[in-house]
């Protein structure tokens, strides 16, 4: 059993992980070529109203699967409904569903969709079914959230992987329950959709942010020399559009979503403590501080010693198993080291000093932003 303490600081620079020594780099190669800020196309920034994606669902069947498919009985009716659908008369306790698995089919309709276009379909398993591999996806209707079906999916299931052996001889590689269908779906129905209120645009920004707003609404007045642009709040950004360009939306579109604009990025370290991940933005600042961070290993082993009585002992003797067990505690020497920066190489640079793991970096983020020296939000994903 082994159980860390920050208490005493780590000699040696290991390394954090590859994402620090990766941003590391960055921040080297930005500070020396003395670029100010990012600058990227409003296509990447923002969307305009109406242009989105629209998601798609279905319940449908898997055939083919060799012997490994669902033991249940929503499966086992779901095929004598379709049958039944097809003429054919079955008696359920006579059906067997081994090469059968129940799916939940989805799928992704683009903007703009057209009846005929082809588009990916990806399916599920919601049963006891142990593979999908070798399965082809019979006709499913997919449908929108109002119910109405606006595409149709069908198709052989590729998995990417594969199930091989039973019981304690099983190999299994990559997850295969879950296969895509590519160009397995076919749009059947249009959907509603208008580009703009009249002779107005909107944009909607991927991440709130006013001076991002700002930035964006003075960009497009100055590459279409007028004042028709304004932000509204931090995510939408109003467009009046020209009269030259009111017969010719897509040409106004393309021509606003190639625009570069220099983004400003907020101060943000995120975390997922489960994965041990931590990334650093670039405009995170730290404070001058003295961190000691060390660690208290304790370390249990048990071992077994056998007595054995001798040959042609006297009386009921008996083998007896006695454990041995030692304890050892190991504790690194308390140092302190002065961590600050006020750019990200610095930054960097000054946490890969402390030689600690990311788990034990997470701790240091917590604590530096508790203590005020962390000058950015901490965000634990």
């Amino acid at each position: 059993m082994t159980t860390d303490r920050n208490v005493a600081y780590r000699k040696g620079v290991p390394g954090l992980t590859r994402v620090l020594v990766l941003l590391g780099t960055a921040a080297v190669l930005l500070c020396g070529a003395g670029v100010p800020s990012r600058a990227e196309r409003i296509k990447d920034l923002a969307a305009f109203e109406g242009v989105r994606e629209n998601p798609l669902i279905g319940y449908g069947l898997v055939v083919g699967i060799d012997g490994k498919g669902d033991q249940g009985l929503a499966t086992q009716q779901t095929v004598v409904n379709m049958l039944q659908r097809m003429g054919l008369v079955v008696n359920p306790n006579d059906l067997k569903t081994k090469n059968v698995a129940a799916v939940i089919v989805t799928a992704t309709l683009p903007p703009f969709p057209r009846p005929g276009t082809r588009i990916d379909v990806t399916v599920s398993a919601i049963g006891d079914a142990k593979t999908l591999q070798g399965g082809t996806l019979l006709l499913t209707p997919l449908k929108g959230p109002d119910g109405k079906v606006y595409a149709l999916g069908q198709g052989a299931v590729s998995v990417g992987g594969f199930v091989g052996g039973e019981g304690g001889t099983k190999v299994v590689k990559n997850h295969t329950t879950v296969g895509r269908v590519p160009r397995g779906g076919i749009v059947e129905k249009d959907l509603p959709f208008s580009l703009g209120k009249g002779d107005e645009l909107r944009l909607f920004l991927h991440r709130q942010d006013f001076t991002n707003a700002s930035r964006i609404a003075e960009k497009i007045n100055g590459s279409l020399k007028s004042g028709c642009s304004q932000a509204v709040d931090s995510a939408t950004v109003t467009l009046q559009v020209p009269a030259e360009y009111r017969s010719r939306l897509p040409e106004l579109i393309s021509l606003v979503e190639a625009i570069d604009v220099p983004v400003d990025m907020p101060a943000l370290v995120t975390v997922n403590e489960r994965t041990g991940t931590v990334v650093i933005g670039e405009n995170v600042r730290i404070s001058p501080v003295a961190i000691a961070q060390g660690n208290l290993t304790i370390e249990i082993k048990t071992g077994f010693q056998v007595s054995q009585p001798k040959p042609f002992a006297p009386g009921k003797a008996e083998t007896v198993v006695v454990p041995k067990t030692e304890v050892t505690a190991s504790e690194q020497k308390v140092s302190l080291m002065e961590v600050s920066g006020v750019t990200l190489g610095e930054i960097v640079k000054g946490l890969n000093s402390l030689g600690v793991t990311p788990r034990d970096l997470i701790a240091i983020l917590q604590a530096l932003r508790s203590s005020g020296a962390l000058r950015a939000e901490l965000e634990i994903i």
